[in-house]
């Protein structure tokens, strides 16, 4: 696992579709410009705009171009077909991929022919019938050389579940090659691993079960660095459930059990009980367990990630 040069630890960079940040990049001059990213989000990342249309020379406004099926080919072409920029969007797509190892995520555009993370329309050749199968050419090359690489559609991002996963990645991610920047050491794998165990564990006790013997005996620690890493990632991108949070908020509120009264206890278990009913939003319970951290300093829980995984600003843990 090699670090790009262009790694910055001090801010997580972002690649996004430039249409998303309200440049008029698209065919017919204009944009699709996203609150969320382009003012919220925007305060905690650097992002790093593309649009693989304009970058071949197509301008602003042009003729719509299109995935085009031809058997086992895949073509995009305009709609009459007098316009084909196959081969130069896939050239692109090579080259610009290979330069964006330094990313921390990335935010597509939906339903594009070049940056549509899924369901894209591809058009049977000759005709107007299409299916939705199809992925952009662009994001389909920038997923398969970084499959760990958190990638989300904007759109998907109005589903508050899926915004939370996306940015737990994002800044898990970014922590991750923040301390290989640092330079990897077995004691700092062992540490990352210590910091993120409750937040693996709300989103797969199947992987919380398996990554910490990967750290157990560590003959290789580029390979087993790698081999924590893919199922990190893997494990993240799994949606964290309500029963999971209940069962992590238990596990954490056993560490509290000498030192909270009677009246504490009874307020703690109330609150993760009303979470997993469904009363209460999970900021809930972890606002109490951090209050009683204060209280009642806990380094090992003080440490953990799953109680503070991304800024406070963002209000992400509001909702559920």
């Amino acid at each position: 696992m090699e670090l790009s040069s262009h790694f910055t630890p001090e801010k997580i960079q972002v690649g996004i579709s430039s249409c998303l940040l309200g440049q008029k990049v698209r065919f017919d001059g204009g944009h699709k410009n996203s609150y969320y990213c382009d003012v919220t989000l925007r305060e905690h990342v650097e992002f790093v705009p593309v649009c693989p249309e304009m970058s071949i020379g197509l301008g602003a406004p042009r003729k719509s171009i299109r995935q085009v099926r031809d058997g086992d080919t895949l073509l995009i072409q305009s709609g009459d077909g007098s316009l084909d920029v196959t081969d130069k969007l896939n050239t692109f797509s090579q080259q610009k991929v290979a330069e964006l190892d330094f990313l921390g995520g990335y935010i597509l555009c939906a339903k594009s022919p070049t940056c549509g993370m899924e369901r894209v329309t591809e058009y049977k050749i000759g005709t107007n019938n299409g299916s939705k199968a199809g992925v952009g050419v662009f994001a389909k090359v920038l997923m398969e050389t970084y499959p760990h690489l958190p990638v989300e559609e904007e759109g998907r991002l109005n589903d508050l579940v899926l915004r939370e996963n996306f940015i737990t990645r994002l800044y898990a991610y970014h922590d991750w090659f923040s301390m290989l920047a640092s330079g990897l050491t077995k004691h700092k794998l062992i540490q990352f691993h210590s910091r993120y165990k409750y937040l693996i564990m709300a989103h797969s006790p199947k992987w919380y079960r398996a990554l910490g013997p990967i750290l157990a005996d560590i003959q290789d620690l580029s390979a087993s660095a790698d081999a924590y890493f893919d199922g990190f990632m893997t494990a993240l991108k799994i949606k964290a459930t309500r029963k999971n949070h209940t069962s992590t908020l238990q596990h954490i509120q056993g560490y509290f059990k000498k030192h909270l009264s009677a009246g504490q206890k009874q307020e703690l278990s109330e609150s993760i009980d009303k979470y997993r009913q469904g009363l209460l939003p999970l900021l809930v319970p972890i606002t109490l367990i951090n209050h009683y951290l204060r209280e009642f300093p806990t380094p090992y829980i003080e440490s953990q990630v799953y109680l503070n995984p991304h800024p406070e600003e963002l209000k992400l843990r509001y909702a559920y």
